[in-house]
């Protein structure tokens, strides 16, 4: 019965959010894929949703819109994804105020409130001929992979890959890939301890 009553709330939130989800389909299409004006600005509507009907609403939206994002998952208030080009997976969790970019987020990770998925290192760059940082392009878009089963702290700040089953403390900074099965913290992030032994 609890299954049957959360698909229908799934399925009517999908169509509540239709039409923010049209012009994003519209602009995508008519742009290839270059431009994410009204993508943004709805993002950035609907992560003020409050409350459980929110968390529906949030979720059937970037349904909708993302490359792929699971109607299991949690998307907490003042959340943003910021890039079309995510995934998000089975019964993920993500906290209030996240800012996501372009990011493959593995299923049943944690992210708590405020962690940051950067789309890379090198959305900018210095133009030497001009003395000045160049504007964003969205051919330095770097997709960010976060493997299954992570818990990524509050405040954390990610730019680099993380291997499944890792820990991020809270407030780290993680600017190199994380292998499998570790806890790393601090700014940079280093190894604390290996969370899973191997037989």
């Amino acid at each position: 019965m609890r299954t049957a009553v959360k698909q229908a709330l799934n399925l009517a939130s999908q169509l509540l959010m239709l039409p923010l989800a049209i012009p994003c389909w519209a602009e995508d299409r008519l742009s290839d894929g270059r431009s994410e004006t009204l993508f943004n600005i709805c993002t950035q509507a609907v992560a003020l949703l409050p409350g459980l009907p929110g968390v529906f609403l949030r979720r059937a939206f970037y349904a909708l819109t993302l490359e792929r994002c699971s109607l299991e998952s949690h998307i907490g208030f003042g959340t943003v994804v910021s890039h079309r080009q995510c995934c998000i997976g089975h019964h993920v969790y993500i906290g209030s105020y996240a800012l996501i970019g372009s990011a493959d987020i593995g299923e049943h990770s944690l992210l708590g409130s405020r962690v940051s998925i950067l789309s890379g290192e090198a959305l900018h760059v210095l133009e030497k001929d001009k003395g000045r940082w160049s504007p964003f392009k969205p051919e330095r878009l770097q997709r960010i992979r976060i493997g299954s089963n992570c818990w990524i702290g509050e405040g954390a700040i990610i730019v680099a890959a993380i291997g499944e089953g890792c820990m991020v403390g809270a407030g780290s900074v993680i600017t190199s890939e994380v292998r499998a099965g570790v806890m790393v913290a601090g700014n940079p992030a280093r190894f604390v301890k290996t969370l899973v032994e191997k037989p």
